[in-house]
Formats: structure tokens, sequence, C-alpha cells
């Protein structure tokens, strides 16, 4: 028995040693990679909902943001000043255009480029004016009447400049630049009683004229974001027609990214309408393929859009906090997971 114990312990160890000196299966290379890539957490700064509300209460502090009035002027000269104090560098692209009527108007676009040397780029644009007329207010005394435009562009710029802020903050790698543009006359269009007199190159005049002339020649971006409508209650942002048409890529990336942070629900997985704005030109003449994050309601009165479209109620009473953090904090996701 003392002999067996003996051959047994011997084998044992010998088998032992067989195992220890086997190394494990060899990982092929796309499993590595994996590993890799679930290794890798992506630093991205808080966005902050009070900040970007903030952002949108100052804008309609000046008043209503028509082109030729004293508060598009001042609140022109504070957005330059805030993203002036943010970012890299500030462009301001002043240009001279006809409306629907003929008349000659002058906008400025304002650009705030971040890592301005880097080739690689992204656009994050929005709309600071605001409609000249109530057109669509159940009261036909106000159609003449100029709007606030709280969710109807100064959502979408509050929720850039808090980006801008963010971005300051917590800078990107010198590989990855962002530009944020603020277009002018976007929502200067005909009245609704004479829109089917003129094209629809009647609107979203700056954006037309950046993407003919952009702040530098031979301008190039990876993809775009355009906001318009991100700051009410309770909203749904359908996958765009125009931006499914120019740049599904894109829609993917950011959808997907949506459903990763629990917000599918309001990025909804469903065709919306082609929507004119200024995510148009920046497909079909700048080449940049963009989408458009909009608020789109085919229940709401006007048969298109959020409830209080250009009206006199689409005032800071119906900016939602939640909104503006979900729409900033995706947007926000995406730029820096493409570090």
């Amino acid at each position: 028995m003392p002999y067996l114990k003996t051959l047994f312990l011997f084998i044992l160890m010998g088998l032992l040693v067989l195992v220890s000196c086997n190394p494990p299966a060899k990982k092929s290379e796309s499993t590595r990679n994996q590993d890799i890539k679930e290794q890798i957490t992506v630093a991205t700064p808080v966005f902050s909902a009070d900040s970007a509300y903030a952002f949108v209460a100052k804008q309609l502090s000046f008043g209503p943001r028509v082109p030729g009035s004293e508060a598009h002027r001042e609140c022109g000269n504070w957005l330059a000043e805030k993203l002036q104090s943010y970012a890299d560098t500030l462009y301001q692209q002043h240009f001279r255009t006809r409306i629907y009527d003929q008349r000659i108007f002058n906008g400025t676009n304002l650009i705030a480029a971040f890592n301005k040397q880097a080739k690689r780029r992204i656009v994050l644009a929005a709309h600071w004016d605001s409609r000249p007329y109530a057109d669509h207010d159940a009261d036909a005394e106000k159609h003449q009447v100029p709007i606030d435009g709280a969710n109807d562009g100064a959502s979408g710029v509050g929720v850039l400049i808090e980006i801008a802020r963010l971005l300051s903050d917590m800078p990107l790698n010198e590989n990855l630049g962002i530009d944020i543009i603020l277009f002018d006359l976007e929502d200067y269009g005909p009245p609704t009683t004479l829109r089917n007199r003129y094209s629809e190159d009647s609107w979203a005049l700056g954006s037309q004229y950046w993407s003919k002339t952009p702040h530098k020649p031979a301008y190039q971006a990876q993809f775009g974001i355009l906001l318009d409508m991100v700051g009410a209650a309770n909203p749904e942002f359908p996958r765009e027609y125009f931006s499914q048409q120019y740049a599904s890529w894109v829609l993917d990336k950011v959808w997907r990214k949506a459903f990763d942070l629990g917000y599918g629900s309001y990025f909804v997985n469903k065709p919306g309408s082609p929507i004119s704005d200024d995510h148009v030109p920046m497909n079909e003449i700048a080449g940049i393929p963009t989408i458009n994050i909009i608020h789109l309601d085919p229940n709401s009165s006007n048969g298109t859009f959020f409830e209080h479209w250009h009206t006199q109620n689409d005032n800071l009473a119906i900016i939602d906090k939640e909104t503006l953090r979900i729409v900033g904090e995706l947007v926000t996701a995406v730029v820096y997971s493409e570090q």
C-alpha cells in the first residue's frame, strides 16, 4: 500500500506539471480587440440642464430675436461674447441676404471652433434668430406679432452653449475638432398665407450662406448634428426624412447612443416628416452628412411640429429642463465617444 500511494502521488504530480506547462488557448485578434474595447471607459462631462435653461432664459430676456431689431443685435453680441469665452476661436460671419419679399437683411452666423487645428471635425448647429410672425397662433390678431422662440431656436442654442462650456472645461484630444455654429435668418420665411407662392429656399438663409461660403475655405466635417425645438416637455424625435436620406449612418450612430443611455422612448425608431431646416443646405450644398434632432408631432394642431410652434405660447413657460438634459446628455456623449 505505501508503494501504491507513492506511485499515485508521483503520477498526480506529473499530471499537474503537464497542465501547468500547457498555456491557455490563444485568443483570436478580434476577441482581444473586443476585450480592449470593453475595458475602455469614455470620460464624459456632466451636462447641466440648469445651465442650459439659464442660457435659454438669457436669450429670451432680450426680447424676440428678429433680424434687424435691437433685441437681435444685443442677443447676438451676448452670444458672441459667451462663445468667445469658451472656444479656441470665434468666427463671426457677417452677410447680407434677401428674404422672400426681396427686402435685404444683415445676418451673422457665429462659429465657435474647438481644436481648430484638427482635420477631423464634427459640426453642432442650431439657429439663433426667432420668427417675426406668430402666424400659427389661435388668435389671428397676433399673427403679425414676433414670437419669443423659446423652443424654436433658443432651446437648441442653450444646449450648445452648455456643451461649449463643457468642451472648455474638459477638452477633447487634439485629433478631434468641434465647430458649434449658430445660424442666423433661419426663420424669416413667408407667412403661412403666402407660403405657397415661395420655394423652400426662402428659409434657412444663414445656413445657405455658410454652406456656399464656409468660414474656412474648403471646410469639411465628418458629420453634423442640428438641434431645433429640443426643449418642450414629452418630446418625440423621429428619424426626420432628409436626415435619413442624406445621413442615415449618422442617425444610426446617434439613435444607438440614445438607446444605450435609456432614451429610446424619446428618440423613436420611426420615420419623420421632411423638414426644410438648416441641415438641408449643409447636406446638399456643403456635402456634410447632417441630421436634424427636431420635435415632431403629427397630432398637434399644426399637424407637424410641437403644439406651440410659431405662436405666442412658445415662451419660457414651455421649456422643460428634463428635455434639455436628455438632448444635451446625448449629444455630449456622442461627441466625447468620437475621441
